[in-house]
Formats: structure tokens, C-alpha cells, sequence
């Protein structure tokens, strides 16, 4: 039985180590120094939306729409307006939404139902789903990959390690990737529901706002959103840009506060999350560190819940090709 050691508990390290774990032949341990319920800067996956968007059953309605605007500047950021996009017979009711259905300013728009998880639902849901297959979770902190080595929970030296450490990827000592930068997030939280989800190809606040509404499942509110600001660790939300981010939201859903503007939103909480974005795209490859075998699976960016799947079967079979070398 070879002995692994996933180094993360982010969605991309617990979704990893859940389909490791369902092989007899591997034996599983998950380090990381952020577990789900916590909420740190350094732990990008509780803050996430977390949407399908391409760019359970509980399906939603998403609504992508295109300023005229910034179709005619070509500041519209990756929201196709394209009526037949790659994904039009992926995603469930797609359909091009017409000329009289868009709001006053939108130049097009297009309409398919989606999912939103809950992540403080989900992430337990990953651990327990590990745990349940045998696998085994601890905290540490590392100052090197192959340090991971020797925490395998049976003792034993471990046969393989998988990096799952998201922006603390370009800090790890035997990584250092400096192609790993932070893009912040501010987000707010509220009560109110809304159908259906949303997101648009710009705002009038600068390249840095973004404005989307994602409900999320179980009763885990509405995200309002929000920022893109590259290189960017700050924790603490701003609040002016959080009447921004409600403002523009009672714009283009109005229904989304009863018609009251502001004033008829109910604010959980504010959030600040960073997306691990990677210079050159997500890296899933494997190396030797040390003389360990290292599979890599970091640098997602905005698309690690929706990626994570995908992502982590091809790490399994990454970690077939090195245990077998």
C-alpha cells in the first residue's frame, strides 16, 4: 500500500485526496495549516461564490449580460457574446436572451441554468467523505514540501505528496512559485434572494469591480459581488467599496431588495477572499523534491470549485504514473 500526503484542505487538496482515497492501494493522510471552518486570508476556498460558470440537482437560473459599453470599448471582461458558445449543449436551458428582456444599457445576454454550493455545506462534506474512506487529517504548517514526507499519519515515511496549497504555493519552501499572486475579492452577504444568478461584462467603477449575485444552496445566502485587484493581501473589507458592490447589484436586479434599492438589502457579513491566480494557467504536474515524488495541483484562480473534478483526476493519475517509475 503506498503511503500519500495531500498538503492542503481547500477545495482542490479535500476534492484530491477524496478521489485518492477511493483506491484500496493508497493510503491517505491530508496536512494543511487552514481546515474548513476556518476563515483566514490564506484560505481562499470558504470565501469562494462558488458558481458553475463557464467563461446540484438544485439547479438556478444564470443570467450572463453584456453592457453595450464595454462591448463597444472592449473592456468586457471574459463574458462571451458570442450566441453560440462552446458550452451552449453543456449547460441545462440554454438559450440567448432577446433584445426586450435585457435591462436598459445591455447589449446582449445569455440565460442556462447553474449551480451555486454552499461552501461551509460542501468543504465538511469533502472531509467527511475522506474520512469515511479511510483517510486521515491533521494540522501543520510547513516550511518545505518535502517536509510533508514525515507526517504521514501511520508513521511510515510517505511514498508521495500532492500539493494542494493554492497562494501559499508561491511562499513553500521547494516551490517558491512566483507566477502565484493574489487577486482579491470583496464580496457581501445578504439575506435576500434572488433568481436568477447574475454577472456582467463590466461596471462603471473601474477595471478593478466586477458585479455578480450568486444565491447559494441551503439557505447559505446571496454573494454579492465584488473586486479583481491583482497583488493585493488586504484583509479587511472596505466599505465604500461594499456600497459599490450593493449598488450596483439593486441596479441590474431590482427585484433582489424588493424594489427598496440599499436599504432593502439584509447584510449578513462582509468578505474578503483571494483567488490563486497563476501566471501562465493552474500547474498539475509531477516532479521529484528531494528525491520524494511531488504532485502538483495549485493556481486555479477564480475557478477551483468547478475545476476541482477535472483537476484532481488527472493528479490520480499523475500519482499512478510516478508510484509506478
Amino acid at each position: 500500500m503506498a503511503n500519500i500526503v495531500v498538503v492542503g484542505a481547500g477545495v482542490s487538496g479535500l476534492t484530491t485526496a477524496l478521489l485518492l482515497s477511493k483506491n484500496p492501494a493508497y493510503n491517505v493522510t491530508i496536512v494543511a495549516k487552514h481546515m474548513p471552518g476556518d476563515y483566514d486570508i490564506e484560505y481562499t476556498s470558504p470565501w469562494a461564490g462558488a458558481n458553475f460558470s463557464p467563461h446540484t440537482n438544485d439547479e438556478r437560473d444564470s443570467l450572463v449580460l453584456n453592457r453595450t459599453k464595454d462591448l463597444e470599448s472592449g473592456a468586457a471582461m471574459s463574458l462571451s457574446a458570442d450566441p453560440n458558445p462552446w458550452y451552449k449543449d453543456v449547460v441545462p436551458d440554454y438559450r440567448v436572451v432577446p433584445l426586450s428582456e435585457l435591462p436598459p444599457g445591455y447589449d446582449s445576454g445569455l440565460r442556462h441554468s447553474s449551480v451555486c454550493i454552499n461552501t461551509a455545506i460542501y468543504l465538511p462534506y469533502l472531509v467527511g467523505q475522506c474520512l469515511a474512506n479511510g483517510a486521515r487529517i491533521s494540522r501543520a504548517e510547513l516550511s518545505h514540501i518535502s517536509d510533508a514526507a514525515s507526517l504521514h499519519h501511520s508513521g511510515k515515511p510517505a511514498d508521495l505528496v500532492v500539493n494542494c496549497t493554492g497562494l501559499l504555493a508561491s511562499k513553500l519552501g521547494g516551490v517558491m512559485d512566483t507566477k502565484v499572486v493574489p487577486v482579491r475579492g470583496q464580496t457581501v452577504v445578504v439575506r435576500n434572494e434572488a433568481t436568477p444568478m447574475i454577472a456582467t461584462s463590466g461596471t462603471d467603477d473601474g477595471p478593478d469591480e466586477v458585479c455578480y449575485i450568486m444565491q447559494r444552496a441551503a439557505g447559505g445566502g446571496t454573494v454579492l459581488g465584488g473586486t479583481y485587484i491583482v497583488g493585493s493581501w488586504e484583509a479587511a473589507p472596505d466599505m465604500e467599496t461594499a456600497a459599490r458592490i450593493m449598488k450596483r447589484a439593486v441596479e441590474v436586479c431590482p427585484e433582489l431588495a424588493g424594489g427598496k434599492g440599499v436599504e432593502g438589502l439584509s447584510v449578513v457579513r462582509h468578505g474578503v477572499g483571494l483567488r490563486p491566480v497563476r501566471e501562465g494557467g493552474v500547474r498539475v504536474e509531477k516532479e521529484k523534491v528531494d528525491a520524494v515524488w511531488v504532485v502538483h495541483n495549485y493556481g486555479h484562480g477564480g475557478w477551483g470549485y468547478q475545476g476541482s473534478y477535472g483537476c484532481s483526476q488527472r493528479v490520480v493519475e499523475l500519482v499512478g504514473e510516478a508510484l509506478a517509475a
